[in-house]
């Protein structure tokens, strides 16, 4: 029987058979594609939990203890991340709602597999586990800000209140609630439950991408211009963001692993995380915002195969 490890070890692998399979089934069954639209709600509340509840929020307050990667960690994800994703945005189209894609994906830092890409690219995912509930925290304060700042009314007028308020009620708060109380029960009786829970991430992030892929892919023809245009903008984040990470690193003098796991924090995005603040936009706009963000996924995927190879090898060596 697979144990967790192998299969959180096989995730990219599994992540991409699922995007192949999507693809093939959203272009060949289109009479499937309202069905499995109605299971995104569904899927997306479980990720969304099973990523919450293995988040240490218990230990939030190691997230300051080695300061040095406290502030590296800042400066990089809310300092260097919105000023570069600001001068690549000169780069697209100014039009909202897609505008509205790249900075929603761009601008958070991921806080789930992250981790696992971390440790494959020799990094000290421990540094990144134990940043995960600071990271999550500040992303979510900070999004609302950043979106007023680069797009302001354009993004109050492409977005209803109603909807991205009951998003971020439906699938983060009521998961975030559910996953602190099985960590708070963890400790007494509820520990089967926290052990079962603790298989969720990979199956049900496999899950959340084929329903996605294969319920909207159909109505990607219309979007493909703009998809085309974001693609570059992507690839050249993904190029930046390890040179900067870096150089930060080496100015609060962090060891070799430490400063690869900053780099992997600056360049990996939570796409899914704010995906259900792109469905909850208004259906005029919803696709091309979803299929923005999906398209990122897709990218960072590709990217972090490479990195977990070039990062340790070439960008950020052993002494």
């Amino acid at each position: 029987m697979i144990s967790r490890d192998q299969l959180e070890k096989n995730q990219v692998s599994i992540y991409i058979i699922t995007l192949l399979l999507a693809g093939f089934t959203g272009l060949n069954f289109s009479q499937l594609h309202s069905q499995l639209e109605n299971l995104i709600p569904i899927f997306l509340g479980i990720l969304m939990y099973s990523m919450f509840v293995l988040i240490p929020f218990a230990a939030l307050k190691e997230s300051f203890s080695n300061r040095r990667f406290f502030y590296a960690l800042c400066i990089v994800n809310f300092i260097a991340v919105p000023i570069v994703v600001w001068v690549l945005t000169f780069f697209i189209p100014d039009y909202p709602p897609l505008l509205l894609g790249v900075y929603l994906v761009l601008l958070t830092p991921c806080i789930d597999y992250v981790i696992v890409f971390t440790a494959l690219g020799k990094g000290n995912e421990k540094a990144m586990l134990s940043a995960t509930p600071f990271l999550f925290v500040a992303q979510m304060l900070l999004l609302p800000f950043y979106l007023w700042l680069f797009i302001g009314e354009k993004a109050a007028n492409a977005v209803e209140v109603a909807p991205f308020i009951e998003a971020f009620v439906t699938f983060i708060v009521i998961p975030l609630v559910f996953a602190l109380i099985v960590q708070l029960l963890s400790k007494k009786e509820g520990s089967r439950v926290y052990e079962l829970s603790s298989w969720f991430p990979v199956p049900f992030m496999a899950l959340t991408l084929f329903v996605i892929v294969a319920s909207q892919i159909g109505k990607l023809a219309g979007s493909f211009e703009w998809i085309l245009k974001v693609i570059p903008v992507y690839i050249a984040f993904m190029i930046i963001m390890p040179f900067i990470s870096k150089r930060i690193g080496k100015w609060l003098k962090l060891d070799i692993r430490t400063g690869r796991a900053l780099i992997f924090s600056g360049s990996t995005r939570n796409s899914l995380v704010v995906l259900p603040f792109a469905l909850a936009m208004p259906e005029e706009i919803r696709s091309l915002v979803v299929a923005v963000i999906v398209t990122q996924t897709i990218v960072e995927i590709i990217g972090e195969l490479i990195y977990i190879r070039l990062i340790p090898q070439f960008v950020l060596r052993d002494k």
